[in-house]
Formats: structure tokens, C-alpha cells, sequence
């Protein structure tokens, strides 16, 4: 383990055994059990790892375990999902937006943040800064939710696939843009249920989100004509940007009345038609 060469013996003893017991999020109690030390000098000694970068203190005896860096592997990004749960105030919450993309095989890149949903504020923990996003959603609008096992031990909630898109196109600035939200739609595009990702649609009843969808889909040319001719319907007078996270440098309209600012050249390259 990497970490060892900067440990004591005894710190070392800890971090070892708490990654033998598969506890990488962890109380004062489970490391008084595995030092046998009083309980002042156990947390002496987690206060010292905290100091020292090797743990975080997510809330009041409670701690999670930090790897080497972000990004470093699935286990890792699993452990920041149920340290969200951990210490998110609002059962209702769920793992959303770039994460979500992340869990269902959307992005092409490593994902240096955790999204999570709730309809409660969330505070953010001094040591989460940076690491945790929290988005502060309507409570009617969490639906399409799963509970997904994340280790052989925890669950999470997390908005399934056709959620996750409608989540996106709704925020583009928790995804990455409408370009990262596009190359993730084709990536899944011969696993999404259409049908569910029409209702969705028009559950969310948002205007905007059905245009950005269906520019996409034509562009891209999948799905089929009824969902084509259904989000039709959804184009008013009113013309929306395309991609809210850019400036207006272009002003390409189209048959959806979106603002293009971003360019179907510009799409179709990332997604490498």
C-alpha cells in the first residue's frame, strides 16, 4: 500500500486493517477496536491523519479513508458515493448529473467531482470542498431513481439512464456542457428505452429540454420518427440557447427554435461521426 512508506507502524496498522475489513468509511469505535487504545488517544491519532491528508472527517466520528488521487479507480469514486450518503441530510437524495453520467458509461474522461442531488441545502464540509457538489433540486422532480449496489455492502441512489439525460439537458452546467452531454447520449444511444426517455419528457414538461433533446437526436439520427414528431411538439414561438454554459458567439437557428451557439460540425467531431 503506498501510503505506508509515509505511516508509522501504527497508522499503518490501521489504514491496513480497515482495508481488510473493507471499511474504507470508518468510526472512532472501529479504530479504537483495531488499535486497543483509549478513546482520547484514538482520536488524537485520527486528528493527526486528518492533519496529514491521509483521512477526511465526514461528520462528527465518522471518516473515510483518502486514496492517492482522484480518478484512480472505481473503488475510489464508489467510496466518495457513500460518503455523500453518509453525510447528506435528506434520504431523498441521489447521485445525479456528471456522476451519474460516470456510473452509466457516459464520459470518456476521469470524473474529479461527485454530483449529488437533494432537495434539502447541503452544507459542504471544509474537507469536501472541491471534491462535492451538492445541487439543490425541487422535491417533485426526483423521480427515475435506482437504488444500485455499489460495493458488496452499500447501495446508492442514483437517477437511471433516461433520468440522467433529462437531468442534463435541464443543467448543462453540472455535466460539462451540451457537447459532453451529446458524446454521452451516443455512447448509450443502443441502450436507452426511448419510450421511457419520451415519458420522461413529458413528465418534466419542460420546453427547452425536449428542443435540446430532440436536436440531438435528429442530428445524431437515432431513435425513430413518433419520438422525433412527439418532442416536435414542444417547439413554441420562443427560441432557447442551445447551450446556456457558452456565450452567444453564433446564432445558427433551426427548425427546433434553439439558439445553436455551439455547432453540429463541432458535434459531430467530438462524437467522431
Amino acid at each position: 500500500m503506498e501510503n505506508e512508506k509515509t505511516l508509522g507502524k501504527i497508522s499503518a496498522k490501521l489504514i491496513r486493517k480497515l482495508y481488510d475489513e473493507n471499511r474504507p468509511i470508518f468510526e472512532i469505535k472501529h479504530a479504537q477496536n483495531i488499535l486497543g487504545k483509549s478513546y482520547n488517544a484514538t482520536t488524537d491519532l485520527l486528528s493527526d491523519l486528518v492533519k496529514r491528508k491521509i483521512i477526511v472527517r465526514l461528520k462528527a466520528g465518522k471518516y473515510l479513508i483518502i486514496p492517492q488521487e482522484m480518478g484512480s479507480g472505481e473503488d475510489y469514486l464508489g467510496n466518495w458515493y457513500i460518503a455523500g450518503k453518509e453525510i447528506i441530510n435528506s434520504k431523498k437524495y441521489y447521485i445525479a448529473f456528471y456522476s451519474a453520467m460516470n456510473h452509466w458509461g457516459m464520459l470518456t474522461q476521469p470524473l474529479i467531482k461527485i454530483f449529488i442531488a437533494t432537495p434539502k441545502r447541503q452544507i459542504i464540509p471544509q474537507e469536501m470542498i472541491g471534491k462535492m457538489i451538492f445541487v439543490t433540486v425541487k422535491e417533485k422532480s426526483i423521480w427515475g431513481i435506482k437504488e444500485e449496489w455499489i460495493n458488496t455492502k452499500e447501495k446508492i441512489r442514483i437517477s437511471n439512464i433516461e433520468k440522467t439525460i433529462i437531468d442534463c439537458l435541464t443543467f448543462p452546467q453540472h455535466c460539462g456542457g451540451i457537447t459532453e452531454i451529446a458524446k454521452g447520449i451516443w455512447i448509450v444511444k443502443d441502450k436507452l428505452d426511448y419510450k421511457i426517455l419520451l415519458n420522461y419528457v413529458n413528465r418534466h414538461n419542460k420546453n427547452v429540454v425536449a428542443k435540446r433533446l430532440g436536436y440531438l437526436l435528429e442530428l445524431f439520427n437515432i431513435g425513430d420518427s413518433d419520438i422525433i414528431f412527439e418532442l416536435k411538439k414542444f417547439v413554441k414561438d420562443r427560441y432557447d440557447l442551445f447551450d446556456p454554459t457558452l456565450s452567444i458567439k453564433r446564432m445558427n437557428k433551426n427548425s427546433w427554435r434553439l439558439i445553436d451557439n455551439v455547432g453540429q460540425k463541432q458535434i459531430k467531431n467530438i462524437i467522431r461521426f
